[in-house]
């Protein structure tokens, strides 16, 4: 057995079978589980349906045994199984991906995020060469791949709408270009810490995660800016070199976004954050007339400038005037200023309202 998250052995697996179909299905008195007009008392009786439903009620781990039991539970597995997540297993996951990965034809979602590094570039040319249907993809802290496994990815999984490759070390930025320019469909990209993948280049995405790739600069953002207009997501936390120049790019050329992170970009001035509060008035120029309790669909809906200790509370209090979904207030704080104890002053629209409440209680007459 590959894995040590699991120690079922084929007698438990039956015993866990027969109370799930008698859960499942209902339990005939007579002998067996009658399904359909059939009595199901052997493996073989198991119509297609039945396995799939008690696959989805299974963990993981009794899935990946229950593959090796008998040939109606791998084809089951083959032609049902979407999901799938090996993040349990702590040690052979290598060996188990490659095993498993001949079998999971149909598979959409496969999560590999590993405490250790395991996962091979072998591994993931297994799954490039048998998951072409593969939609979401998690190779989060697989330190020892390298670009062959981009590579395997752009030709087999052309598919891919969401990868998570943050801490992959050793990926290159053409690699990653080549990619992008097979995946077309890739729209969500977590690349925090891939220092040598993250530089100036322009993808097409919706979501991205650059946080710390110090290399990535104005010139990138720009370009990612003007080229990536529906872009709903962006966090540069610790990318240091960006300047006023990135955010008033992305204020002119993404008017749907809605999250940014900004922590630590300490070369941000206010310059940048009007650009963002200009930007939600011409955007949406009817906004307040709309709000009716939707404005939290609207523009900015989080942004973090911590450690951005040039800006000044006019310009920012501007930005909060502007999108009333960044709140300061208690439990919501989407707004997040950390170390910037000049922003104090700060409010949201929430409280502003709170204190037109209060001005309006009548007082006890004395």
């Amino acid at each position: 057995m590959v894995g040590e998250a699991t120690n079922l052995s084929s007698e438990d697996l039956n015993l866990c079978f027969e109370k799930m179909m008698m859960a499942g299905a209902g339990a005939d008195r007579a002998g067996g589980v009658k399904m359909d007009g059939v009595v199901i008392t052997e493996w073989k009786d198991i119509p297609m349906e039945l396995l799939l439903r008690i696959l989805s009620l299974v963990d993981e781990p009794t899935v990946i045994v229950a593959s090796g039991v008998c040939s109606g539970w791998r084809d089951a597995i083959c032609l049902g199984l979407t999901h799938l997540s090996l993040s349990w297993c702590k040690n052979n996951m290598n060996n188990l991906v490659l095993s498993l990965a001949p079998k999971l034809t149909k598979l959409q979602t496969l999560v590999l995020r590993q405490d250790k590094p395991q996962l091979e570039d072998n591994a993931v040319e297994a799954i490039a060469n048998s998951c072409h249907d593969l939609q979401d993809l998690d190779l989060s802290k697989s330190f020892k791949l390298s670009d062959r496994s981009l590579y395997a990815l752009a030709h087999g999984c052309p598919n891919l709408t969401r990868l998570n490759i943050s801490g992959c070390t050793s990926f290159s930025d053409h690699a990653l270009a080549y990619l992008c320019g097979f995946c077309r469909k890739l729209k969500i990209l977590n690349l925090c810490g891939c220092v040598k993948a993250a530089t100036d280049y322009a993808l097409q995405l919706q979501s991205l995660n650059l946080g710390w790739c110090e290399d990535v600069g104005d010139v990138g953002v720009m370009n990612l800016a003007y080229g990536c207009p529906d872009l709903r997501s962006l966090d540069l936390c610790g990318c240091v070199c960006i300047t006023d120049d990135s955010v008033i790019a992305l204020a002119n050329g993404c008017p749907h976004l809605r999250s940014l992170g900004l922590y630590y970009c300490r070369n941000i001035t206010d310059r940048a954050i009007y650009s963002l509060a200009q930007s939600g008035v011409k955007n949406k120029p009817g906004i307040w007339e709309s709000m009716k309790g939707r404005y939290d669909e609207e523009g900015l809906q989080s942004l973090n400038i911590s450690q951005c200790t040039a800006l000044t509370p006019p310009a920012v209090q501007a930005l909060c005037d502007t999108f009333p979904a960044l709140h300061t207030c208690s439990g919501r704080h989407s707004l997040v200023m950390s170390g910037c104890l000049n922003l104090t002053s700060v409010h949201c629209v929430c409280a502003g309202q709170s204190h037109r409440t209060a001005s309006f209680i009548p007082h006890p007459a004395h």
